[in-house]
């Protein structure tokens, strides 16, 4: 299964997730899936992957938020992070990216477009 290289999902719709996991699986990463804002922080900061999915739009902190912890932990500032949202807006995009987004996603989302997102910022697994 290759070299145990992880990703953090975080999507609040269950399917949507499930599909980002399977796609990230079959690739050859192991996928973590947190259905919301407060508990990504605290599976993030436990986990310490590779790189993070993120979603922007959720029910109890914003994407947004959540990126934003991300870079202000000094263990977790250098941690990628992909926002994939269906908020396609040039200002939402140059937000997410300000935040500290490595890569800016719209939905929906080809397999080839997350696979070649992952493989620029986390590397292939062996």
């Amino acid at each position: 299964m290759g070299s145990g290289k992880s990703v953090v999902i975080v999507e609040d719709e269950p399917d949507t997730a499930e599909m980002f996991a399977e796609m990230t699986r079959l690739m050859g990463y192991k996928a973590m899936k947190s259905h919301g804002g407060v508990r990504a922080i605290h599976l993030i900061a436990e986990v310490k992957p590779d790189a993070v999915i993120l979603d922007i739009m959720m029910p109890d902190l914003s994407g947004l938020e959540v990126l934003r912890y991300i870079r202000r932990d000094p263990r977790l500032a250098k941690v990628p992070v992909i926002i994939v949202s269906a908020k396609g807006l040039p200002s939402d995009i140059q937000g997410g990216l300000e935040a500290g987004a490595a890569i800016y996603l719209t939905k929906p989302v080809a397999f080839n477009d997350l696979r070649g997102a992952l493989q620029k910022v986390a590397g292939l697994p062996a």
